[in-house]
Parts: structure tokens; C-alpha cells; sequence
């Protein structure tokens, strides 16, 4: 439960200001609050009665999972939109992406009609190159900048009524990608996603060629959702620079929808392309930097 602090103890409360949106229900009391020196509005609602854990800020700005303390927020109809979110120092230097309950396709399939399924594409290719010529690329992974800024897999929601798992993904990624088919030797994992809606999140992987890679490439910048749902796919940088920050662990600290970022760790994790240490290296340096971020936005605490 969201509990809001005495407003004399607001001023030495650390905030994050941002919007972000989720269905809800519940009773709102409406007071003004001073926070970080930003006054809201008076009769700014203030919600007292949601989850303190709100671990789907993915995409709401440089950190990325966070516990709350308090929120104010406003309503539009079943929609909470959260103005400032209260956070206590500790909490903002996580360094691990909360676990997501895996499942076995089969287990998946059992699900009922109350559950979303949603697969995705990972795309990938042994790389030989080296960047600047002493820097080593590994692999070329593909991901793609969405219609809404946020980076994903190709792929998307699949209506089980109609589809069988692998015919809804390759119509998804016909739409974004050209003529590539997946099938179910492709398939790698399956995980429930915590959150308002129940979803199932689905991940394939297939490792292609460096030359069939570049043609997916050349073949999505022709299909049907260029430009519109897909904004152009992106190549995973799996190297880290000397400054350990450029490279993987500035890629991390973008945002990316939903399950994603997880589903990325995990892959390169099971398929062996990048060691669990450097993989945990690449993200707390990532979240060093989104933390150091934030407390710029911050003013400091009293």
C-alpha cells in the first residue's frame, strides 16, 4: 500500500518526477503537498491505496526499478497517472532485473482464456569484426526501436482463437520484417509477467548468418510497418569500452517495453554469448549511471 509521508517530512523526501500510466481502482484523497521543492497543485490527488512495488517503470526515466513510498497522481477514468513518486536513498541503486517466472511451452499452452500471449523474435549472428579495429563484436543481436520510443524484440501479441504460437509470430514479423518464418525449433522460453494484465511473454531465437542478419536489415526498411509501428531495427553493441559505461552498458540504460530487457539478459545468459559476470558487470554499471542521473535531476535532501 502506497502510504504519502506528513507533509513536514516531504522536504527531506527524494522524488522522481515523471508520468506513467496504469489501470486501477481504488479511493483517492485529495490534499496539497509540498515535494522537493516543487509545489503541486492544491487538491492534487494523492493515492493511498496502490502496490508500493511498481515494477513496470520500464521507460519512465533513468530508473528504470524502483520501490515507492508514496505517489500523487491523477485520474482519468480506470487510468492513474503518477505525477511524483517518493524514493528513499537505498532504493535507488539496484543493480539486478527482477526475476520473471519461467514456464515450459506446455505449461503455457494450459493457461486460460484470461491470459495474453505475446512472442518475440531475437535475431542473431556471430560477428567477427572489431570496432576501431581492437574492440571485439562478438555477436550482431537485432532489436528494434518502437512506435513509442521504447526498444523491443520483433514480434508482438498473438490471439490464440486464430493462431497457433509460431503462425501469430510470423504474421507479426511479415508485417515488420519481410519474409522471414519462425517455427517452433526456434522457440527458447516462455515467462508470466507480473502487472495489471496477465501475459505470457514467448521468446525465439535463431542465430543466422552475418550476411542473412544484414538481409533481414535491408528487407524491414521495405516492409508494411517501416516508419509507422517500427520506427528501424538497432544492433545490440555486446562490448564494453575501457570507460566500462559505452558500449552494452549504455545500451541498458534505455528503455525498453515491457518483458525486453529481461528477455535480452536471459538469452545472452542461456545461449552462452555473454558470461553471467559480464553480464552482471554491464548492467550495475548501467544502473551506477541511471542512479548518478537521477540525483542530478534531484534536489539534494535536507
Amino acid at each position: 500500500m502506497l502510504s504519502v509521508p506528513p507533509s513536514g517530512d516531504l522536504a527531506s523526501t527524494r522524488c522522481f518526477l515523471g508520468i506513467v500510466v496504469f489501470s486501477s481502482e481504488g479511493e483517492v484523497s485529495c490534499a496539497a503537498w509540498r515535494v522537493a521543492n516543487s509545489t503541486l497543485s492544491p487538491g492534487a490527488p494523492v493515492c493511498s491505496v496502490f502496490s508500493p512495488r511498481l515494477s513496470g517503470l520500464v521507460g519512465a526515466g533513468p530508473c528504470t526499478w524502483m520501490h515507492a513510498d508514496w505517489a500523487c497522481v491523477s485520474w482519468a477514468g480506470s487510468r492513474m497517472l503518477i505525477w511524483a513518486v517518493g524514493l528513499e536513498r537505498i532504493k535507488m541503486s539496484t543493480t539486478t532485473v527482477p526475476e520473471l517466472k519461467q514456464i515450459s511451452r506446455e505449461e503455457a499452452m494450459r493457461l486460460g482464456p484470461g491470459w495474453s500471449h505475446s512472442c518475440h523474435a531475437m535475431l542473431y549472428a556471430a560477428n567477427p569484426g572489431q570496432l576501431f579495429g581492437r574492440i571485439p563484436m562478438r555477436f550482431s543481436v537485432l532489436m528494434q526501436m518502437r512506435f513509442d520510443g521504447l526498444l523491443g524484440f520483433p514480434g508482438g501479441f498473438v490471439d490464440r482463437r486464430f493462431w497457433s504460437l509460431e503462425d501469430g509470430l510470423n504474421r507479426v514479423l511479415g508485417l515488420g520484417l519481410g519474409g522471414l518464418r519462425l517455427t517452433e525449433a526456434d522457440y527458447l522460453s516462455s515467462h508470466l509477467t507480473e502487472g495489471p494484465q496477465r501475459v505470457v511473454a514467448h521468446l525465439y531465437a535463431r542465430q543466422l548468418t552475418l550476411e542473412q542478419l544484414h538481409a533481414v536489415e535491408i528487407s524491414a526498411v521495405h516492409s508494411r510497418d517501416h516508419g509507422l509501428e517500427v520506427l528501424g531495427l538497432v544492433r545490440v553493441p555486446l562490448y564494453t569500452q575501457k570507460d566500462r559505461v559505452g558500449g552494452f552498458p549504455n545500451f541498458l540504460s534505455n528503455a525498453f517495453v515491457s518483458t525486453a530487457k529481461y528477455q535480452l539478459l536471459f538469452a545472452l545468459k542461456v545461449l552462452n554469448m555473454m558470461p553471467s559476470e559480464k553480464l552482471a558487470e554491464a548492467l550495475a554499471s548501467a544502473t551506477e549511471k541511471q542512479k548518478k542521473a537521477l540525483e542530478k535531476l534531484l534536489p539534494a535532501s535536507s
